[in-house]
């Protein structure tokens, strides 16, 4: 039996297992939705599928309006911090911006 994820105690106050083929799913889980340089100690685990998700939303809704030069997705605690580099495609004009969301 493995760790459950996420980290939990059973109904007999246990930590938490799973059978192996639930474990990697979680494995896989935590990669997916880990952004590189999150984990202090393993700073390239992760896949950037926030970023991926972002940037593809807006070059499909945006894209004859802006042009995406960077983009750079973080959480922290209960905050979603989106940093953007663009192009405003009408006037050339080059602009950086961070927007945040709190979960509270």
């Amino acid at each position: 039996m493995n760790l459950d994820y996420p980290f939990h105690f059973d109904a007999a106050g246990h930590t938490a297992t799973t059978p192996t083929a639930d474990h990697v799913r979680d494995m896989i889980e935590q990669l997916l939705f880990t952004s590189p340089g999150e984990r202090v100690n393993r700073p390239d685990f992760g896949s950037g599928v926030l970023q991926l998700s972002v940037r593809a939303a807006i070059e499909t809704w945006l894209g004859d309006v802006v042009e995406v030069q960077a983009l750079e997705v973080t959480s922290e605690d209960s905050t979603l911090r989106i940093y953007l580099e663009y192009v405003v495609r009408s006037s050339g004009e080059r602009r950086s911006d961070t927007f945040e969301r709190s979960a509270s």
